[in-house]
């Protein structure tokens, strides 16, 4: 049976931080008190010195810790194809920056790094001597459009059972298990004054998989507002949903699995997420041999209060898991 933890990444308070409301030191307090064991920093955002942890920030998650009595678990790196104006870096510059984030998340006392897509299988090999090394497990972030079982997913998998490292793998995203349309960004589709009838249209070609242009000319065809096409798009972009989730991709992924991102959009006062199964997830992961952490990510697109999604989520997840609100 698994051995899990539940976390929340910082980045749920992205709101909050970034318009002052939040220090990081406050982020810390306030995933403490929603019920987060740990939690994983989005180093690029709340690190001064990125890609490097400078001694005074050292300090500074330490005297949280203590205070708070959680630490950081996982580095969320920033790969970036488009740090020059004249091209992609190569292969060998996103090797160089990765070994970087590995030495950064070692420093800080991280024991997993999550990884962007952007890494190709090719540099996820080279870079398993480094994690080992260091001790720090790197994981590519399963992020949908991404799921386990798509042809990219299954190239780096094919990297990690090659290798055979224990310290190469991947953090799958619970937003590529979406089964119903994304709740903001349909809700601020009617606001702006799009039909409740035709997002529904839109919604059915989704699940049947028809293609997306002709969706837009669906929806030409019935005088829809303009205020529609952004959902249109997301539904076919980062928010897809699907009739049927992954379930076998993630059971056959678990194994090579260093944590999990608990996506979520929006949260009811039921403490039921909009649009993600969590209750057909949660036990897949509880009944496996993973060890680990499940973050709580909250992709605020409501502009709504992260601290009041995140104790719903964490709520939530307790009574799926059967576990201790305590």
């Amino acid at each position: 049976m698994s051995k899990i933890k539940l976390g929340a990444t910082l980045f749920t308070f992205t709101m909050e931080y970034a318009n002052g409301t939040y220090s990081f030191e406050e982020c810390v307090k306030k995933a403490a008190e929603c019920g987060a064991e740990g939690y994983e920093i989005v180093a690029a955002q709340m690190i001064p010195s990125y890609p490097y942890v400078s001694d005074a920030f050292l300090g500074l998650v330490n005297d949280c810790k203590e205070k708070y009595g959680i630490g950081p678990i996982c580095y969320s790196a920033s790969n970036d194809l488009g740090m020059r104006h004249d091209r992609n870096l190569t292969e060998d510059e996103l090797l160089k920056a990765a070994i970087t984030d590995i030495q950064s998340a070692h420093k800080l006392g991280c024991r997993v790094l999550r990884a962007q897509f952007v890494i190709p299988p090719s540099v996820l090999e080279k870079l398993a001597p480094y994690a080992e090394l260091y001790d720090v497990k790197v994981g590519i972030e399963i992020h949908n459009p991404e799921t386990p079982s798509t042809p990219y997913i299954q190239e780096n998998l094919a990297v990690v059972k090659r290798t055979g490292s224990k310290h190469i793998g991947f953090i799958p995203d619970f937003g590529c298990f979406a089964t119903k349309p994304n709740k903001p960004h349909w809700d601020k589709a009617i606001k702006a004054g799009a039909s409740e009838e035709h997002l529904q249209i839109a919604a059915e070609m989704r699940y049947a998989d028809e293609p997306l242009e002709s969706v837009m000319t669906k929806m030409k065809e019935l005088h829809a507002s303009p205020a529609i096409f952004p959902a249109v798009q997301g539904m076919y972009g980062f928010v897809q949903f699907r009739k049927e989730w992954d379930k076998e991709g993630l059971k056959a992924i678990i194994p090579y699995t260093f944590e999990f991102h608990a996506k979520y959009h929006w949260m009811f006062e039921n403490n039921k997420e909009a649009s993600i199964p969590y209750e057909e997830i949660l036990p897949v992961i509880q009944e496996s041999d993973f060890e680990g952490y499940i973050m709580s990510e909250f992709e605020n697109e409501a502009y709504i209060s992260g601290y009041d999604m995140l104790k719903r989520h964490i709520k939530m997840e307790k009574e799926i898991l059967g576990m201790s609100s305590c």
